[in-house]
């Protein structure tokens, strides 16, 4: 008998990141870590395989008060959060606009909350072809469809071309679109859009507006501060004085810039040339915070505000990441190094946690993959690795692994 309504019918919680990881760990626990390469999870690991927190942000959290500690937040966040998630996210390159934020459970909460309040039920929104798997799930849960548009023409640079037939498809049927985009270090690829090719999306998102229906841009910068580009904010000044049916979302996440993935912290930036559609954000977002999750984390909202707000404890922290940058650039640099000498193909990776082999068999690979203890995630179109987690003795020699595998695939 279904006891479950009709539209929650069918839905099962697997989840192939942590399906990979789940069989990573049974194989450490029969053969040994040293033995096994565990390229699942999008957390950052040293060099000895240790889960990552910045020392500095570990101390400030460890010294919240208890009130801070225990406490209940308000709804749409403590003041000082709100304010300094802004600036910390925005850093020098603020746009020219009304701005204003939410806290949300993690940058998935920010990204729940733009589909549910800024599309309708039955509508279609978009991304790219290259996407965090999540993003279907939270579509489908809310009873929204994912569509995509190809992410890389045939050059492997930004195909401007798909995504504005695809977006002009989807608003001749509704009368609104958003759209996701995972920029800069985007996952799964490790690419992210150039300064050309913001100024592309911006026009050709203004083209679209003239027609008088919305559009809403949810940029999530999960991977913001692991581009290793100063400038890497710098795009933001480009939601300057946008189209007022041009609505702007940054979803922003303490879980890789703070190394606090489950203190589920982070927030929703509305941006807007228009002072109702930012008061809207506020209380749209706000109601469904109370209708979800009501509040969230208030001790590590106030080791965000307590790290900003003190200049000498933001460089340590800053220090201190650009330390594991490096660490998981070099790593990155080994694999990609060895795949163009080997002639392994991959996607294009500037920056981040990911990189990614484009496959039509990813699941036969990465179970082949098995055999050598190397456990990857088979996307929908290829294999994606996690330079983030796995320590820099177990890159070399792994790009000649991966093509060995897809050779021996492809012989079947």
């Amino acid at each position: 008998m279904n006891m479950a309504a009709s539209h929650a019918r069918g839905k099962v919680p697997a989840d192939k990141i942590f399906g990979a990881n789940a069989k990573a760990v049974e194989a450490i626990g029969k053969y040994g870590k040293d033995k096994v390469t565990n390229g699942t999870q999008g957390v950052l690991l040293d060099d000895t395989g240790t889960l990552v927190c910045l020392p500095t942000v570990e101390k400030v959290l460890r010294n919240v008060s208890t009130p801070d500690l225990i406490g209940y937040a308000p709804i749409r966040g403590l003041a000082d959060f709100l304010t300094n998630v802004i600036d910390f996210t925005l850093g020098d390159y603020r746009p020219d606009a009304y701005i204003q934020s939410i806290a949300t459970a993690g940058g998935c909460g920010a990204l729940h909350h733009a589909i549910w309040n800024y599309s309708e039920i039955g509508d279609t929104v978009l991304t790219t072809d290259w996407f965090w798997s999540p993003y279907r799930v939270l579509c489908k849960d809310a009873l929204r469809q994912l569509d995509v548009f190809a992410l890389f023409d045939e050059n492997n640079n930004f195909n401007l071309q798909n995504f504005s037939s695809k977006t002009a498809a989807v608003l001749q049927k509704q009368e609104s679109v958003l759209i996701i985009l995972n920029t800069p270090a985007h996952n799964p690829t490790g690419y992210s859009l150039s300064d050309s090719d913001w100024d592309a999306v911006i026009d050709d998102c203004r083209s679209h507006a003239k027609t008088g229906k919305r559009i809403t841009l949810v940029v999530d910068v999960a991977y913001l501060d692991f581009t290793g580009n100063a400038d890497s904010r710098k795009f933001f000044q480009k939601f300057s004085n946008l189209p007022p049916n041009i609505f702007v979302i940054m979803a922003a996440s303490m879980s890789k810039s703070f190394t606090m993935y489950g203190q589920r912290t982070g927030a929703m930036i509305g941006i807007s040339s228009d002072q109702e559609a930012i008061t809207e954000f506020v209380n749209v977002n706000e109601y469904t915070s109370r209708a979800t999750w009501s509040n969230i984390n208030r001790g590590a909202m106030k080791t965000l505000a307590t790290i900003c707000q003190d200049k000498p404890l933001l460089a340590q922290v800053q220090k201190e990441r650009n330390e594991f940058l490096q660490l998981i650039q070099g790593r990155a640099a080994i694999f990609t190094s060895e795949a163009q000498q080997i002639g392994l193909n991959i996607l294009p990776y500037i920056a981040g946690f990911f990189l990614t082999v484009p496959s039509d068999r990813p699941e036969e690979i990465c179970n082949k993959l098995h055999d050598a203890n190397v456990f990857l995630v088979p996307l929908d179109k290829g294999v994606r690795m996690a330079v983030c987690a796995m320590p820099t003795n177990k890159f070399p020699g792994l790009a000649k692994t991966i093509k060995e595998a897809i050779q021996a695939v492809e012989k079947q």
